[in-house]
């Protein structure tokens, strides 16, 4: 497979998928700095309202734990179509949605959309890109996906202040009918049809486990992390959890394939794979309501300060998944993590005293340092199970990614409005944010540590 060229009916395949999960995403990062304006005009509290987040991340989050069967089961054509009419009704029903729970059926609509098209984009990277290439061509796919965040929020801000959140959803409609054309043209894979019966039991278990833990932040913001019904949500889910471990270790048919975890350079992988996409989620929602309610700026602001960093991110992308064809994946995650750690360490120190011009630096330190190594964990990762486990390495790997977000802005925006329970002000607004850039401060100290651990693995791996 190393000296099988690559066609221009690949390309277009990875462009058309790419394409399509860059909308999904753009729409979730662009609604982030309309927050403040929708809670006022459906008159519903901030952590309600980051449901339009959350929950969508979620809803992607499970559907993307049934691609590894799904993929096995369906040809990539016909699961490409099923994301373009998901996405075509979600995004139409959210532009007209008169009331919040319509908005939220639209948005889960498209969740499903977004939760195929990831998946299908890293599996024909995967299928068909030789392994002497795969770097470059991730870091291609980091960069598509990656473009989106980098507009999304200034995107989001400058049609919220001059136009409405609803042309978010508008503006996006003639994409995704010429990305049907592109991908309906070109995307060829069969299935393998080597998959056992539909996780039906597992899926649901699973269902529940993640939506359980992100409601135990969501009680916690409304009621104080020491709260009864916080205490219910998590024993509850404690519960659901245990059931799930259990149907997981005697099941005979698994939605996910948990086992390529046992190795441990896998497992690292994941570890950090899943916190540093935590914190490069949870981040973009901080940064716009702090800037709207401490430093009093407008939606439009909020995204702009964000756009130079996601920029050059972006652009990152490609260049570091060539460094990690060429010297490995040590240089590139020990900058992706160091970066994070600084970034993270120098919010927290300063919070009360940042600027716009401070948040803006810092954050495109930061966005550099992310997108350098993030891509390049999810290759290294490949290179460790067979060919046959690949398609459940994709589902299990995007199923942490899309989690990930959804609990980081669960979780952020939870200790934000716990802060803020009993004094709603600017100081307060703050606090919760300092509290916010210390979790994540820990957490990338972790990334740290796991990446030097799992390096030492493979060194180990590499003598033996």
């Amino acid at each position: 497979m190393a000296d099988k060229p690559i066609t221009l009916q690949t390309k277009l395949a990875i462009l058309a998928t790419g394409l399509l999960s860059f909308t999904g995403i753009l729409v979730e990062t662009s609604l982030n700095v309309t927050f403040p304006t929708m809670a006022k005009q459906f008159n519903t509290a901030l952590g309600t309202v980051q449901w339009l987040t959350s929950g969508y991340l979620l809803m992607v989050t499970i559907v993307m734990s049934t691609t590894a069967f799904l993929i096995k089961a369906f040809n990539t054509r016909t699961l490409f179509r099923t994301a373009i009419i998901a996405t075509l009704l979600g995004t139409s029903l959210a532009s007209v949605a008169p009331s919040f729970g319509l908005l939220m059926a639209g948005r889960l609509l498209q969740a499903i959309a977004t939760g195929l098209s990831t998946p299908l984009m890293f599996h024909v990277i995967l299928a068909l890109i030789p392994e002497n290439r795969l770097g470059v061509y991730m870091g291609f796919a980091s960069m598509i996906t990656s473009f989106a965040p980098a507009l999304g929020p200034t995107y989001g801000g400058i049609l919220n202040y001059y136009f409405s959140w609803r042309m978010i959803f508008i503006a996006i409609l003639p994409v995704i009918i010429l990305v049907f054309f592109l991908g309906d043209r070109n995307i060829r894979l069969v299935a393998a049809h080597t998959n056992g019966k539909f996780d039906l039991v597992g899926t649901t278990l699973l269902a529940l486990v993640l939506f359980g833990f992100i409601e135990v932040f969501a009680q916690g913001g409304r009621h104080g992390f020491v709260s009864w019904p916080l205490g219910v949500t998590l024993v509850l889910s404690l519960g659901f959890l245990v059931v799930f471990l259990y149907h997981v270790s005697h099941g005979k048919n698994q939605i996910l394939n948990f086992r390529i975890l046992t190795n441990p350079i896998v497992l690292l992988r994941a570890i950090n794979f899943f916190l540093l996409q935590f914190m490069n989620i949870g981040i973009s929602f901080v940064i716009p309501v702090f800037v709207q309610n401490y430093l009093g700026t407008n939606s439009m602001m909020s995204g702009l300060i964000l756009l130079p960093g996601s920029l050059i991110g972006a652009l990152v992308s490609p260049v570091a998944g060539t460094i990690y064809d060429k010297h490995g994946a040590a240089i590139t995650l020990y900058i992706a993590n160091g970066s994070m750690f600084i970034g993270a360490c120098l919010f927290a120190s300063f919070t009360h005293d940042l600027s716009l011009v401070g948040i803006t630096l810092i954050y495109i330190f930061m966005r550099f340092g992310f997108n350098f190594g993030f891509g390049n964990i999810m290759s290294d990762a490949s290179l460790q199970v067979p060919v046959s486990a690949k398609a459940d390495l994709n589902s299990l790997f995007n199923t942490l990614q899309q989690y990930a977000g959804s609990l980081g802005t669960g979780v952020l925006s939870a200790v934000m409005s716990a802060t803020s329970l009993h004094t709603a002000n600017k100081a307060a607004v703050a606090w919760g944010a300092q509290k916010d850039f210390i979790i994540l401060s820990v957490l990338s100290l972790t990334c740290l540590v796991v990446t030097v651990i799992a390096l030492r693995f493979k060194h180990r791996q590499a003598t033996v």
